[in-house]
Formats: C-alpha cells, sequence, structure tokens
C-alpha cells in the first residue's frame, strides 16, 4: 500500500504540492486528476523519490522511503512499478529485450529472464510479439510492453502516469480492462495519474482532485457520482445534451442516490405525480458493480411542487437542469 502524510514539494518560492494526505490500499486504484500545474507529475516524482519532498512522508508498505538512505532506497524501489506516458521503449531492443532490462541491472540469470520475461508477455497478450521491435507495434501494444516491463520485478505498487494518453479508443480499453486484472489477479495498489475522466470511471476505486497543490476533492468514484452537489462528480459525468421538454414542461437533472433504485422509476415517478413524465436525456450504467446513473426529465409545471419528495421516495435526486448546466460550465472553466 501507499501512504501519504504531509507531502510538500517546493522549487524555490514555488509551493507545488502543499501538505498532501493520501493513501492507497492494497488492491485499490485510486486516480488522481486536476489541471495542468495542479502537482500531478510533482507527485508522482515523489513517490518514487526521484524529486525528494521537501517535507512530509512517503511510505510504501509501511516503510518510509523518505528515511532511507540512497543504497536501501534503491532496493525499496523495486517494489514499485512504473508505467509513463511514453513507453519509454529502446527502439534497438525487442519486445522481449526491453522487458528484460530491469532483470539484466540485477544480474539475473539468463534461463531466469527467458523464463520471466515469456511469463510477463503473456500475461500481457504479447507472447507471440517477444522478437517485435517497437516500431513493429501498435501504440497500444508498446504500452503493454511497457507494463511488463514495470512487473518485471513483482513489485507491489504500480504507478501509472498518463498511461493512456494519446492512445485510441480500443487500446486505452484494453489498457484499462489489463490494469484491473493486474490488481485482481496480484492484488497491487495502482496509483492512477490521468486527466481522463472517462478512464477514472472505467478503471478507479477512487478518486482524488488536486487542485493548486492540495487534494480538493476525494471519495470513491460510486460517492462522486451519486453526490450531485460534489464538482468532482459532476467532472466524472458531465452535463450532455438533452431534448427540449414540451411547451408547459420545465427540464430537471435527476441523479441516482442510491443502488435502490428501481429500474421502473420513471414509470413510478409519473404515477406519483399524476402526470405524465417525458425522458429528455440519460446516461445510466454500473460502476464497481453499483448502479450509477443521471437524466434529464419533461415535468409539467404544475407537479413540480411534489417532485422533490417524489424523487427522494425513489431514491433519487434532483434540481433544475438549467441550473445544472450553468455550474457544470462554470466547473469545466475551472478545471
Amino acid at each position: 500500500m501507499i501512504l501519504i502524510e504531509g507531502l510538500s514539494k517546493s522549487y524555490g518560492t514555488k509551493n507545488v504540492l502543499d501538505r498532501l494526505d493520501l493513501s492507497v490500499d492494497a488492491g485499490e486504484i485510486r486516480a488522481i486528476v486536476g489541471p495542468s500545474g495542479a502537482g500531478k507529475s510533482t507527485l508522482a516524482q515523489c513517490v518514487t523519490l526521484l524529486e525528494r519532498p521537501t517535507s512530509g512522508s512517503v511510505f510504501v508498505n509501511g516503510v518510509d522511503l523518505t528515511a532511507l538512505g540512497a543504497a536501501h532506497l534503491r532496493e525499496a524501489r523495486r517494489r514499485i512499478g512504473t508505467i509513463f506516458q511514453r513507453d519509454g521503449l529502446f527502439a534497438r531492443r525487442t519486445a522481449a529485450a526491453n522487458v528484460a532490462l530491469p532483470l539484466e541491472y540485477l544480474g539475473v540469470t539468463r534461463p531466469e529472464i527467458r523464463t520471466r520475461v515469456g511469463e510477463l508477455l503473456e500475461r500481457v497478450g504479447l507472447g507471440d510479439r517477444a522478437g517485435a521491435f517497437p516500431h513493429e507495434l501498435s501504440g497500444g501494444q508498446r504500452q503493454r510492453v511497457g507494463i511488463a516491463r514495470a512487473l518485471a520485478l513483482r513489485p507491489s505498487v504500480l504507478l501509472s502516469d498518463e498511461a493512456t494518453s494519446g492512445l485510441d479508443p480500443d487500446s486505452t480499453a484494453s489498457i484499462l480492462a489489463l490494469l484491473r486484472e493486474l490488481r485482481d489477479d496480484l492484488g497491487l495498489s495502482i496509483l492512477f495519474i490521468t486527466h481522463e475522466m472517462d478512464a477514472v470511471v472505467e478503471v478507479a476505486d477512487s478518486v482524488a482532485a488536486l487542485h493548486d497543490g492540495r487534494i480538493a476533492e476525494s471519495g470513491t468514484v460510486v460517492e462522486l457520482l451519486r453526490d450531485p452537489s460534489s464538482p468532482l462528480g459532476s467532472l466524472l459525468r458531465p452535463t450532455r445534451p438533452y431534448l427540449s421538454p414540451r411547451a408547459g414542461d420545465e427540464a430537471w437533472q435527476v441523479s441516482y442516490r442510491s443502488g435502490a433504485v428501481e429500474p421502473d422509476w420513471l414509470l413510478r415517478l409519473g404515477t406519483r405525480l399524476g402526470e405524465p413524465i417525458s425522458l429528455l436525456g440519460a446516461a445510466v450504467e454500473t460502476v464497481g458493480g453499483e448502479p450509477v446513473g443521471r437524466a434529464v426529465i419533461g415535468i409539467p409545471a404544475p407537479a413540480v411542487e411534489d417532485l422533490r419528495a417524489a424523487l427522494d421516495e425513489l431514491g433519487l435526486d434532483g434540481a433544475p437542469a438549467s441550473a445544472v448546466l450553468r455550474d457544470a460550465i462554470v466547473l469545466e472553466k475551472v478545471a
């Protein structure tokens, strides 16, 4: 696991990270999001101690990396695998030779290297591409080689720094699926740094938003998506365009507040209010095995007075769609 306590990092008079507290449990994928300049890359470098924090501590599996000398730190870093935005592969080495690099550095015997590299390439789905050079692989395949290399020393912690940035949608989906699989199979703690909100919803258990070097908001992905007042939840699932309501109707955005919402809630709402309810737009899905969703409905103006009570009975929250859209635009400008 990863435990960060009171982490600060300054460059001259510029404070990039400011007394940060953060944890990633064993078997957890925790995402870090934030605008450019928020401190995401600096955080990644401090976790591996490629950058020494100005103050605070970084614990990996109970060991305070900030308290270690150079020799012990090199050994401790072997427990941290890193996946970079750019795959970092050596152009003149095959996929297998790239994966073998950390093992060669440690003086592992050639037979052991061949066995381990073969296992790793099979695990990432590239067992038949061991002899391929980076220019012969797709972007997603090169990133898979990078993941295999990050796993070479059997780390307990995986740091993913914008690993899906620049990949096409299919490659992104396959990398995210692989990370979930590795987490489940190996019990890894994964710190997933990204600016892609869809990727967070797809892969992360929890997420924290960095702003000006501090944690502005954090929580499980499901909790944030179900909280209509959460700025981070709104960024994870921004308001989409919706149909115009009928004349005399008002548009309201409705969001799931719990996992107990019945699939026929729209019919139940209309029956409860005694008015026809129109569906103007919706996005309902399962995240981490839990149903989450938002919908925009059209409701006759006379029924609005009883709407909140009816929604509450159904496990839903609601607000006028115009206000939600206005707040979302403000959030996007801030982010």
